[in-house]
């Protein structure tokens, strides 16, 4: 390493964000970012550790050693490179990944991991604006033709691999624009989409197809699609979300979360949303129920649509500060995380079932809820008991259903498709990622169920060496 005692000499230092006074009150990126040198600083903390557990921890496999020291020397094409070579989208990665590589690094012991995820976003910026990055189509085409359908970072990952490899890719998505949930289910505040664009000019200037407005099984049939292309790629994602079949569950005011963040993130992009269909949050008690991510993402934006109040709460229990006895370094801390949204406010409540829904005249003013205990049963299982006595009612006149995906949509595509599925209803594939129809892959949440980015791309790009390896045998 350019450093090896780097990490004794410079301490831990994060961006931070933007003050929350300030930025609730726009769509901007909330992080902020470091100067060069100080950037420098940071990596070269990354230390000669001799087991690159970051390395293991990371689901793309990112040479995490190798290119911090090659942007501690100050080698920005190297660094890039280094960090492209296992990742289509390090620009996007580098914005909104947990980062299980910074859980299992050497230095996490003591909590005080390197910056890995703001030095990824800093060396991908950092070579845009040197003009490192630029389009580079492959020489030879192999006459094999390629549909994905679906364009999140698992179809994007596998597409930008098959183009490279010679295959001609059109991908298929049947919004306006590209991105999947990467355009549409990601607040601006988090990830500004230009940067999205930015690396699809990339793809378009290398050759890759897109065609969006565009419904796989209606817009073009079954028929059409298997004779016009060699192979097809499903990415279609895992868009069937959990309900909540409660009493009043049909009241005006209770909407599923990814509605209501691809509603403000369209008119974030200048798109217009008929005052009839529009779900808003200014003025109102909003409750969000679910505390993962996708819940977080509601809370920032019921903030920036000026709520009255925001609560979000958690059927489980809360997570523990640090990290507990039975979940040690270098695993994935089951700790407390709290995002930049919670910080503009937000009150949390966990161990807490939704009863049901009250309303007036159609229209949602209250939720019963009531605590629960967890406990485990003769065979191990955990078991949700409610706590009697303990039910209350909370004023609310938007609830956010954001309680995660249980499987891909089946009806239409998939059905006609004849595919199979496992026993969590998502597509059924082998090692390559071929479904139980030959010529016919699938990858990343449509296969594996709702997962973060990076397994989405890591998907695409198993997904792409099978297809490859595929149309080099037919």
């Amino acid at each position: 390493m350019g450093d090896p005692k780097g990490f004794m000499k410079v301490p831990r230092q994060v961006a931070g964000y933007r003050p929350a006074k300030e930025r609730i009150y726009d769509y901007g990126e909330v992080e902020q970012t470091l100067n060069e040198n100080d950037r420098r600083l940071q990596a070269s903390r990354c230390m000669d550790c001799g087991i690159p557990f970051c390395h293991w921890g990371c689901p793309v496999g990112s040479k995490i050693p190798e290119w911090q020291d090659a942007l501690y020397r100050g080698n920005k094409e190297e660094a890039y490179y280094i960090l492209h070579s296992t990742n289509s989208f390090p620009e996007i990665t580098g914005r909104v990944c947990p980062a299980p590589c910074e859980k299992s690094c050497v230095l996490a012991i003591d909590e005080e991991p390197v910056t890995i995820r703001e030095n990824e976003c800093a060396t991908v910026e950092q070579a845009f604006e040197a003009g490192i990055i630029k389009a580079n189509p492959p020489k030879v085409r192999t006459g094999k033709k390629v549909a994905v359908i679906g364009s999140g970072p698992a179809g994007l990952s596998a597409a930008d691999l098959l183009n490279r490899a010679g295959h001609t890719v059109t991908v298929f998505e049947k919004n306006d624009a590209i991105g999947g949930l990467l355009r549409y289910g990601i607040p601006d505040f988090k990830l500004n989409k230009r940067v999205i664009d930015r690396r699809l000019e990339i793809f378009v200037d290398e050759g890759m197809n897109f065609k969006t407005n565009v419904t796989v099984g209606v817009d073009i049939s079954k028929e059409d699609l298997l004779q016009e292309f060699d192979a097809v790629l499903l990415a279609v994602g895992a868009e069937q979300p959990r309900d909540l079949p409660v009493e009043g569950r049909d009241l005006d005011g209770v909407h599923f979360a990814m509605d209501f963040l691809t509603q403000q993130n369209k008119l974030v992009a200048g798109k217009k949303i008929t005052t009839k269909n529009r779900i808003h949050a200014k003025d109102k008690n909003v409750l969000v129920i679910g505390g993962g991510d996708t819940g977080s993402d509601c809370v920032g934006t019921s903030n920036r649509q000026q709520a009255k109040s925001v609560t979000q709460i958690e059927i489980l229990p809360k997570p523990p500060e640090k990290r507990e006895g039975n979940n040690p370094w270098p695993y994935w801390p089951n700790t407390l995380r709290t995002s930049s949204s919670h910080e503009e406010g937000c009150e949390r409540r966990w161990s807490l079932s939704t009863k049901r829904f009250i309303g007036e005249e159609g229209k949602l003013k209250q939720v019963e809820i009531i605590q629960v205990e967890w406990s485990k049963d003769d065979n191990g299982r955990w078991v949700m008991n409610e706590v009697e006595g303990t039910s209350e009612l909370i004023d609310a006149e938007l609830v956010l259903l954001s309680m995660g995906f249980t499987q891909p949509v089946h009806n239409g595509l998939l059905d006609a498709l004849g595919v199979e599925y496992d026993a969590r209803g998502n597509v059924k594939v082998d090692e390559q990622k071929q479904t139980t129809v030959e010529g016919i892959f699938a990858a990343g949440d449509a296969e594996k169920g709702a997962s973060l980015v990076v397994h989405a791309i890591e998907a695409g790009k198993v997904a792409a060496r099978g297809v490859d390896a595929f149309l080099r045998n037919v």
